[in-house]
């Protein structure tokens, strides 16, 4: 019931052979996904049309035996959100996929400011076992891409298989259509390679867990009761507005070092309060997304502070789509297309109709991978760079982690 499913995962499936000091009658594969786990429970769940739409969500660890692994993107055993879904006819569970991959696409650019393209997968690099699989893909800092996120319509693949039937309104059995979808915390490493610079982390204000930091700085005992009755004000303002502000009033560190140290960090806007800040009544911002500080009043500073945030959270969403845009290149030829692979990253857009050989024959030159074929295609035809037949699909390439 499992093969074709299994098949797509045989190079990364992590296979337990031994237990207990003795060999197993039969392999234990730990969970590379949940397909089959779920759909051996949706089989006893689901009995009538009454039963559809079901839908579930969960959290769970997933183990892929990866050849090289690398920090939050490509690691052996890692934490991901998944869904699974039956619905009663095909254009409902295409349309739950598409409401998916928009779901996921809204998060990566308004939480994570991080310019997404919604795509659908090659046959070669679709999901085993899916009819189609859709995905959003980033293009990390330094030019390669990432898969961020994807939703599958599995058609009744795996319901033929588990004999996921139900009774329709005319007392017909049905096989129920599906979709999965799933994000992974690869997301964490997205924001660290598509944000980060020479300096640290760069967090978003959306998912920063601080959002600012006030750092007073004093010389003498006067001084600091001066600047810490200021600084315990703005702390106070800027908390009873909702905002995740944290004080750091360390003593046995300089302001440089707090300023590194919250810089590294990723903390989106800090401010400094000194002495001369307590006469003007006022703080110097400094913010994370770009450089140089600004005198601001503390006289309705929480409004400000909002509206710096947002500023901030814009910016780094502008900045990563202008790499992004900068670092999509066309190319006419496969040779061209390999060209600039090699040398410059990023995007190439090509035109394309190729088959799997074409799109293995790529990977074997440049090591770069069909990412996708964007849904915002425009109604324009081309000739392929395969084939050198005439064609409306347009497909991004990349080399990808």
């Amino acid at each position: 019931r499992e093969a074709e499913h299994v098949e797509g995962f045989a190079p990364e499936l992590a296979v337990v052979t031994h237990g207990g000091g003795k060999k197993l009658e039969e392999p234990l594969i730990v969970r590379p996904t949940s397909e089959t786990i779920i759909n051996e429970m949706f089989s006893k769940w689901i009995r009538s049309y009454r039963d559809l739409p079901l839908l579930i969500n969960q959290w769970a660890n997933i183990v892929r035996w990866e050849k090289r692994t690398r920090l939050f993107i490509r690691t052996t055993e890692f934490l991901w959100q998944e869904g699974h879904t039956c619905h009663a006819t095909r254009e409902e569970a295409n349309e739950k996929a598409m409401q998916m991959l928009e779901i996921y696409r809204q998060f990566a650019e308004d939480w994570l400011a991080i310019p997404a393209v919604t795509g659908r997968k090659s046959e070669t690099e679709k999901f085993a076992g899916a009819d189609a699989t859709f995905a959003i893909e980033g293009l990390m800092g330094d030019g390669k891409a990432l898969q961020m996120g994807t939703s599958h319509s599995l058609g009744q693949n795996f319901s033929k298989a588990f004999g996921t039937q139900f009774l329709d309104a005319d007392g017909q059995l049905q096989n129920v259509w599906q979709t999965s979808w799933g994000m992974t915390t690869r997301l964490i490493g997205a924001v660290i390679m598509v944000h980060g610079d020479e300096k640290g982390l760069r967090l978003p204000p959306t998912i920063a867990p601080i959002q600012t930091v006030i750092v007073p700085i004093w010389k003498t005992d006067r001084e600091k009761a001066q600047v810490i009755q200021l600084a315990d004000s703005v702390f106070a303002e800027l908390k009873s507005a909702g905002i995740r502000v944290k004080m750091d009033d360390r003593d046995q560190f300089t302001p440089g070092f707090k300023y590194n140290e919250w810089e590294m960090k990723g903390v989106p806007l800090r401010l400094e309060i000194g002495p001369r800040d307590v006469a003007d009544n006022a703080v110097m911002a400094a913010r994370r997304d770009i450089k140089g500080k600004e005198k601001v009043s503390v006289q309705g500073i929480a409004e400000t502070v909002k509206t710096v945030l947002d500023s901030i959270q814009k910016t780094l969403f502008e900045q990563a789509l202008a790499f992004r845009e900068a670092n999509t290149r066309d190319a006419s030829t496969m040779e061209e297309m390999a060209q600039l692979i090699l040398k410059e990253r990023g995007f190439v857009r090509v035109w394309w109709e190729g088959d799997a050989d074409a799109e293995a024959k790529v990977k074997e030159d440049t090591k770069a991978t069909l990412r996708c074929f964007p849904l915002d295609q425009q109604d324009e035809e081309g000739i392929c760079v395969a084939t050198g037949k005439k064609t409306k699909s347009r497909a991004l390439f990349a080399v990808a982690y």
